[in-house]
C-alpha cells in the first residue's frame, strides 16, 4: 500500500468512527498535541480542547455519516470533500458540506482544518418550530 493509500484508509476509518460515534476513538486518532480548526471558529489544541469541540458541535445530534465525495492525498497530507450528516431529535436531516485538510504524523493526525458554511450548519441545525 503506498503511503498516500494508507493515510486516505486511516481518513476512512477516522470518518466511520464518527458515523459510529465512538467520539474517544476519534480523539484517539489524533497526536497528543493535534490542533482541530474548524475554520468558522478558534483552533481547538490537544485531546481536551479537541472533546470538547466534539461534544459541542454534536449536542442534540446524532452523527449519520461524513460521506466521502472526493479524496486526494499527497505524503501524509489527505484531502477531502464530504458532505458531513447529522439527524435532529425530531428526525430531520442536516447535510453540510466540507472540504477538510488532514496532515499526519506517523499514523495520527496532527493538524485538520475543515472549511464549511457555519450559518448554513446553524441554520440546518436550528431547532424545528412545531
Amino acid at each position: 500500500m503506498s503511503d498516500g493509500a494508507h493515510y486516505e484508509d486511516l481518513v476512512r476509518q477516522f470518518c466511520q468512527k464518527w458515523a459510529d460515534a465512538d467520539f474517544d476513538a476519534v480523539v484517539g486518532f489524533f497526536t497528543e498535541n493535534a490542533t482541530y480548526h474548524n475554520i468558522p471558529v478558534d483552533p481547538m489544541v490537544g485531546h481536551e480542547q479537541i472533546r470538547a469541540m466534539i461534544d459541542g458541535f454534536t449536542a442534540g445530534l446524532e452523527v449519520v455519516e461524513f460521506k466521502i465525495l472526493e479524496m486526494l492525498s499527497r505524503g501524509s497530507t489527505v484531502i477531502t470533500e464530504r458532505v458531513d450528516i447529522f439527524r435532529k431529535p425530531d428526525s430531520a436531516l442536516v447535510e453540510l458540506p466540507v472540504m477538510g485538510i488532514f496532515e499526519f504524523e506517523g499514523d495520527k493526525i496532527a493538524n485538520w482544518r475543515e472549511y464549511f458554511d457555519l450559518g448554513q450548519f446553524m441554520t440546518q441545525a436550528a431547532p424545528t418550530e412545531g
